[in-house]
């Protein structure tokens, strides 16, 4: 489903402030699967997402994604195939405009058939954006003319993964989605996450700061450091991995200790 072949990207080239981002990475996500990204701060993570995303063009290297090469298309060309949710919450919505409209501005870019950008949203369309609310279980189908700008941080974010899931995404990425949340919007959200994507078995990609999020969530784990993947687990040796264990696997692997402390302090 998605092929990064050799990818490469610096930020600031030729300048003081020059800094590597993602070095020679190379990564293959079959159908389906789910992985969750770990790593140090300014271990490329949000980058490579930014790479995937067409929101940071890499330098060298290509990008594949269901068989198409997609590494000079345009982030809003990739954005109706590609899912995005942001640790901000108000950064996947606009928040002058009501749920339904938020909800429609989604449906519409992401419908496979070609629309017109003046279409509207009929009484059928509307029903089903209520029907999505409702699986959510927060009382927004009873709100649907009300200004997302109303919503709380779990609420927003809940809908932010409802308008990305609309239509069925290629692949979702999702960036540290969680982490500005309290602990049980954070886990509200992770569990409509879970359960929508093993639904309509969405092919994932998910940053967290979490490492039992990490080793629980999904079906690989994969740990970056300095750009690239150093780390990549799945079957057996996942399910028997402890966050003890991934510690010293990511030591073994870099040489140095894992230096981000909002990691090692998540339960």
């Amino acid at each position: 489903m998605l092929h990064l072949q050799d990818i490469s990207l610096t930020f600031n080239p030729g300048t003081v402030n020059e800094k590597t981002a993602l070095s020679h990475l190379s990564l293959r996500l079959a159908p389906g699967d789910f992985a969750t990204v770990i790593g140090s701060n300014g271990a490329g993570k949000s980058t490579l997402l930014g790479a995937v995303a067409g929101s940071l063009p890499v330098d060298s290297g290509s990008i594949t994604l269901d068989g198409q090469n997609v590494t000079f298309l345009p982030n809003h060309r990739r954005s109706v195939v590609i899912g995005r949710l942001f640790q901000d919450p108000l950064r996947g919505t606009a928040p002058s405009l009501t749920i339904e409209e938020n909800l429609a501005l989604a449906y519409l870019r992401s419908r496979k058939e070609k629309t017109n950008p003046f279409s509207r949203i009929n009484r059928r369309d509307k029903e089903f954006f209520a029907e999505k609310l409702k699986l959510l279980g927060m009382g927004l189908e009873d709100r649907m003319r009300q200004p997302v700008g109303l919503l709380s941080g779990g609420q927003r974010q809940a809908l932010t993964l409802l308008m990305a899931t609309l239509v069925t995404p290629k692949l979702l990425l999702l960036d540290e989605h969680t982490a500005a949340l309290d602990p049980a919007a954070a886990e509200k959200v992770l569990e409509l996450t879970r359960s929508i994507v093993a639904q309509h078995r969405i092919t994932c990609l998910m940053v967290t700061h979490n490492m039992r999020q990490a080793l629980e969530l999904g079906n690989r784990t994969l740990m970056m450091a300095d750009g690239n993947i150093v780390l990549d687990l799945s079957g057996q040796e996942r399910a028997g991995m402890t966050v003890d264990g991934l510690l010293r696997r990511f030591k073994a692997g870099t040489g140095e200790d894992l230096d981000n402390d909002r990691m090692l302090l998540s339960d």
